[in-house]
């Protein structure tokens, strides 16, 4: 296999390995003895997932997250700038998107070093695919402001933009405020917008559904321990 820094999908939640990544991406992970990865534990954990048979001892793992220092990043490259592939491991779904993992990706490319995107799921892509909203034109936000006044004035301004642009604006929220999130959506928005919101993404349990906010205020909905996406669209 080429030399190179993988970046390898992981499954979102319980969800069989078979059923979201291809072949293709065991046979690029047993070849890589070096990872770095958001959290050393769910990155074990998916491997033995991925294959049983994995020596996770034998394996070398570099933590990139909040904590990790710019000068500590700016090392972990040596094995693959010596010729050894490496992996970027998120903790769901694909690595260097709404990821720390892109900082990683950045002094590689700065580098000139080859970078692979393996395919996986992504619920961004696949929230966006399965609300019926503009996939031509789209924004992912991230995360909201937490204080009240900054949040709302935030919500307008994404509804002003998917009108004057025509453009699917995209965002999360830490799942125990989810509720919270579509309450202050019926309360900030025009009762026509539509509200897409897609929880468990490719999980047993996945639940996509499309209303306007008009609908959601009168909706009964259970979205307060499930990591969810929120699509809003005109």
């Amino acid at each position: 296999m080429e030399t190179a820094l993988y970046l390898l999908p992981v499954t979102l939640g319980d969800t069989p390995v078979e059923n979201v990544l291809p072949v293709y991406n065991k046979e690029i992970i047993l070849g890589i003895k070096h990872f770095i990865v958001e959290d050393v534990r769910s990155a074990r954990r998916f491997l033995k997932k991925v294959e049983r048979s994995i020596d996770i001892d034998s394996l070398t793992f570099y933590p990139l997250n909040k904590h990790t220092s710019p000068e500590d990043i700016s090392g972990y490259l040596k094995p693959l700038m010596s010729g050894e592939s490496m992996g970027v491991i998120s903790e769901a779904g694909c690595p260097a998107v709404a990821d720390p993992g892109a900082d990683v990706v950045a002094i590689a490319q700065r580098e000139h070093l080859p970078v692979v995107p393996l395919v996986g799921p992504s619920s961004i892509l696949m929230s966006l695919m399965a609300s019926g909203f503009n996939g031509q034109s789209f924004a992912f936000q991230g995360y909201l402001p937490i204080e009240a006044g900054e949040r709302i004035k935030r919500i307008k301004q994404l509804e002003q933009r998917v009108y004057a642009e025509g453009q699917t604006q995209i965002f999360i929220e830490t799942p125990y405020r989810n509720h919270k999130m579509i309450e202050d959506l019926v309360r900030s928005c025009r009762p026509h917008t539509r509200l897409c919101v897609a929880a468990d993404i490719s999980c047993p349990d996945e639940s996509i559904r499309t209303l306007s906010l008009g609908e959601w205020a009168k909706t009964k909905y259970d979205y307060q321990k499930t990591p969810a996406i929120f699509l809003l669209y005109k």
